[in-house]
C-alpha cells in the first residue's frame, strides 16, 4: 500500500474545506441562496413588484377533465422600496384568474380575506405582516432585509393543461399616490411592474407625523395599547360608525393571534367561550408554569368576542367603561351619536420572544365583524397611526396619549344575489296583483319547503293578491294558485321556493294626482325576535326632489345617493316579531308591522311617471342591510313591465281572431 504524500494530502485537504467552508455572502442562514435583486430593479425608482411562479404539481383526484383538475401551486410576491420615500402599510393587488385558492401566505395577509383556504380566482389583495413599512436604500445604506418584502405563496388551481404555465392577469402597487403601467415579462414565470409617485396625485393636507394618517370607512376600528408590561399589556378597542345606514345589531368581533398571546380577562366584553385547555397543553403552560390558567378568559387563536348587556354597564369588576355594555348595538350617527360608538378593554399575555421587551407588540390580524341583520362588512389589515388621545381621567384640562395605535377600517359590501337577509314586495292601487319577493332572496339551501326539493329555485315568484302579503309563505300556495286561476296566469308543476327572508318591506303606490302622489311603506318581521330602534331607507332617483313628508316615522332626506330615511317614533321604534293569530288551531301566526304614507309633491319633478315606475324605489334598506328588489313592477295595464313581452302571443292572437271575424262578416254579406 502506497502512503499518499504529505504535500498532496494537504493540497486535498485544503480543496475541501475551500469546496464545504460556508460563506454568509452566498448562502443564507437556513442553508438557502441568497436571491439577488431582478436586474430590472436597476431601471426603477419607485416601488417595484414582481410574482414570480415557482412549481405546481397535480393534486388528487386525478381527472380526464382538464378544466376540472387541480394543482397545488408554489409562487412568489416580492416588493422592494426603490425610491426616495418610506412606503407605509403596502399593499399590492394579484390578479389571478385560475380559480387559485390559497392556502398559505407567508409574509403577508390577504386584505378582506377570511381564514385560510381563501378564495382568490378573480384577484386578491396582499398586505405585508409583519413588515407593513418598507424603508428606503438611503435611510437603510442599502440593507435589503429592511427595503423589500417577500410573500411566499402556497395554493391550489384549476383547469391548465400539464406544460403551461399559469400566471395572473397583472400585478400592482395598491398605495395611494403611486401610478403602475400595465406589467411586464421576464421569461415565461416572472413578470414584474415599477409603480412610481403620481405628479397628479394631491395628497391630503395634513401634518407631518411618524405615522400614516388616519382613514376614513364606513366602520372605524381602532387597536390602543394604554398600559404595557414585559409579558403583557392593556388594549382598548373602539369601534366607531361612521356611515349614514351603517349598523350593526348584537355584534360579533373575531381576529388571529399570529404570535401565541392569549386574553387574560376583559371589560366591557366577552368571549363566548372560556376553554383554557390550549393554553394549558401549549406553549403558554409551558412558559407561564405558576399562572391559574382556570381565571384566563380566553385562549384561542380565533377568539370571539361580544358585547355585554346593558344591566352589566355599572358592573365593577366586568363594567364602569364609557360607551360599553349595549349589548352589541353600533347606530348610525344620524339616530344617536352617542350609540354610534362601542369601547371595550381586554388584558393580553405575550409569548417569547416577545415577554423581553415590552414595546414588542403586533396587534391581531384578520378582523372580522357581524351582526344579526346588518350589512356586510369586510375589513383591512391593521395599520399604525399616531397615538390616539384621551382626556385625562383626573379631569384636568390634559390629554394622554396611548403607547401605540392601529386602525383598521371596515367597509359595508352590496350582498350577492340571493345572499340578502332582507326583501321587498312591490303592489299598486292600479294593479290589483302583488310583485312579491324574489324566489330565494335570502337563499334556498335551508327552505324547509324543500326538504325533498319540491320547490323550484329557479322559477320567478307568483303574483300575489294583497291579502297575501300577511299570511306566511307556508300558507301562501293555495291563494297564489287561486289567484293564478282567476288571473288566467301559468302556473308551474313545482311552485317558486320561498324568498327566506326575516324582514319583508312592501311599498305601495297609494295615490296619483295632479299635483302630487302617495306612497305607503309596511315593514314585517317574521322572525319571534323584535328590532330595536329599528331604521329603513328607500333611494328614490326622480321622485326623490318631490318627498314632502312621512306621517308615523321620522324622515329625513339624506345628500348621499338620493336617500330617504325613516326611523320609527318615540313609542313605535319596536318593530315587534311574529305572533300567534287570534286562534293559533286555525289561524297562521302574524308577523310583527309597521306601516306609513309617503307623500310626495309634483312641482319640483315635472315629468315624472308614477305608472311607468317612476314612484317605485331604485334601492330599499332595513338597518343597513341592502334588500332584494323585484325584477319587475306592477303597471297600469294590469300587467308587469317585465312581463310585457309575454302577453304579444296573446295579443297577436286576438288581433288575428279579430281580422277573421271582420274577413267572415264581408263574406256574408
Amino acid at each position: 500500500m502506497k502512503l499518499v504524500p504529505p504535500l498532496l494530502f494537504e493540497a486535498i485537504f485544503l480543496a475541501l474545506l475551500f469546496v464545504f467552508h460556508p460563506c454568509s455572502g452566498q448562502y443564507s442562514d437556513d442553508g438557502a441562496k441568497a436571491a439577488a435583486l431582478p436586474p430590472a430593479v436597476e431601471d426603477c425608482n419607485g416601488i417595484f413588484v414582481s410574482y414570480t411562479f415557482i412549481s405546481r404539481e397535480k393534486e388528487y383526484p386525478r381527472l380526464k377533465n382538464v378544466s376540472a383538475q387541480s394543482w397545488a401551486f408554489k409562487s412568489e410576491v416580492a416588493v422592494i422600496n426603490a425610491g426616495l420615500e418610506e412606503l407605509q402599510a403596502w399593499k399590492v393587488f394579484v390578479g389571478f384568474q385560475h380559480r387559485e385558492i390559497l392556502v398559505s401566505a407567508d409574509g403577508g395577509v390577504v386584505v378582506n380575506g377570511g381564514d385560510f383556504p381563501v378564495d382568490v380566482g378573480n384577484g386578491t389583495y396582499l398586505s405585508g405582516y409583519p413588515m407593513t413599512d418598507l424603508k428606503t436604500s438611503i435611510d437603510t445604506a442599502g440593507d435589503l432585509t429592511q427595503i423589500q418584502a417577500t410573500i411566499k405563496i402556497t395554493g391550489t388551481m384549476f383547469g391548465l393543461r400539464p406544460k403551461a404555465i399559469p400566471m395572473p392577469k397583472t400585478i400592482r402597487l395598491e398605495n395611494d399616490g403611486f401610478k403602475c403601467h400595465a406589467p411586464h415579462f421576464q421569461g415565461t414565470r416572472s413578470m414584474y411592474v415599477c409603480c412610481k409617485p403620481d405628479p397628479k396625485y394631491k395628497a391630503r393636507k395634513a401634518k407631518k407625523t411618524k405615522f400614516l394618517p388616519r382613514r376614513n370607512s364606513d366602520l372605524s376600528l381602532t387597536y390602543d395599547i394604554i398600559q404595557a408590561y414585559g409579558g403583557s399589556y392593556l388594549a382598548q378597542v373602539t369601534m366607531e360608525n361612521n356611515h349614514p345606514l351603517g349598523r350593526l345589531d348584537h355584534w360579533n368581533l373575531t381576529w388571529e393571534w399570529t404570535r401565541g398571546e392569549f386574553i387574560f380577562n376583559m371589560r366591557g366584553a366577552y368571549t363566548h367561550t372560556r376553554d383554557f385547555s390550549e393554553c394549558i397543553y401549549g406553549p403558554a403552560g409551558n412558559y407561564y408554569k405558576d399562572l391559574d390558567f382556570s381565571q384566563v378568559m380566553n385562549c384561542d387563536k380565533k377568539p370571539i368576542i361580544a358585547d355585554l348587556p346593558a344591566e352589566r354597564a355599572q358592573d365593577e369588576k366586568v363594567g364602569k367603561l364609557p360607551f360599553c355594555c349595549r349589548n352589541g348595538s353600533l347606530l348610525p350617527p344620524l339616530m344617536d351619536i352617542n350609540k354610534a360608538k362601542s369601547i371595550f378593554q381586554l388584558q393580553v399575555y405575550k409569548l417569547p420572544p416577545d415577554v423581553s421587551n415590552r414595546t414588542a407588540i403586533y396587534p391581531p390580524q384578520k378582523w372580522q365583524i357581524d351582526g344579526v341583520l346588518n350589512p356586510e362588512y369586510k375589513c383591512g389589515a391593521p395599520i399604525r397611526v399616531d397615538p390616539s388621545e384621551f382626556p385625562d381621567p383626573s379631569g384636568l384640562q390634559s390629554v394622554t396619549y396611548a403607547i401605540a395605535s392601529w386602525q383598521v377600517g371596515c367597509n359595508i359590501t352590496r350582498p350577492k344575489p340571493k345572499q340578502s337577509r332582507c326583501c321587498v314586495s312591490f303592489s299598486s292601487y292600479y294593479n290589483d296583483s302583488v310583485v312579491p319577493c324574489n324566489t330565494c332572496a335570502c337563499g334556498c339551501s335551508e327552505d324547509p319547503q324543500n326538504i325533498a326539493g319540491t320547490c323550484d329555485p329557479e322559477k320567478p315568484p307568483l303574483l300575489l293578491p294583497a291579502e297575501a302579503l300577511l299570511v306566511p309563505f307556508a300558507n301562501r300556495s293555495e291563494k297564489a294558485r287561486a289567484w293564478a286561476r282567476l288571473r288566467h296566469l301559468p302556473v308551474p308543476k313545482k311552485l317558486p321556493c320561498s324568498d327566506n327572508c326575516g324582514v319583508s318591506l312592501n311599498w305601495h303606490i297609494n295615490s296619483d294626482y295632479r299635483s302630487g302622489w302617495t306612497a305607503r311603506i309596511t315593514l314585517f318581521n317574521w322572525k319571534p325576535d323584535p328590532f330595536e330602534d329599528w331604521f329603513a331607507a328607500v333611494q328614490m332617483k326622480k321622485a326623490y326632489p318631490g318627498y314632502e313628508n312621512v306621517y308615523s316615522f321620522n324622515g329625513t332626506k339624506l345628500s348621499m345617493n338620493n336617500t330617504i330615511f325613516f326611523q320609527g317614533l318615540k313609542g313605535l321604534n319596536f318593530l315587534m316579531g311574529e305572533t300567534n293569530g287570534s286562534n293559533p288551531k286555525t289561524d297562521p301566526r302574524v308577523p310583527g308591522k309597521q306601516q306609513s304614507v309617503i307623500s310626495f309633491l309634483k312641482k319640483n319633478t315635472p315629468g315624472i311617471n308614477i305608472r311607468g315606475g317612476d314612484g317605485f324605489p331604485a334601492k330599499v334598506f332595513f338597518n343597513g342591510e341592502e334588500c332584494e328588489i323585484p325584477k319587475s313592477f306592477p303597471t297600469g295595464n294590469s300587467g308587469h313591465k317585465a312581463a310585457v313581452i309575454g302577453l304579444l302571443p296573446i295579443l297577436l292572437v286576438c288581433v288575428l281572431t279579430f281580422v277573421m271575424m271582420i274577413d267572415h262578416d264581408h263574406g256574408c254579406h
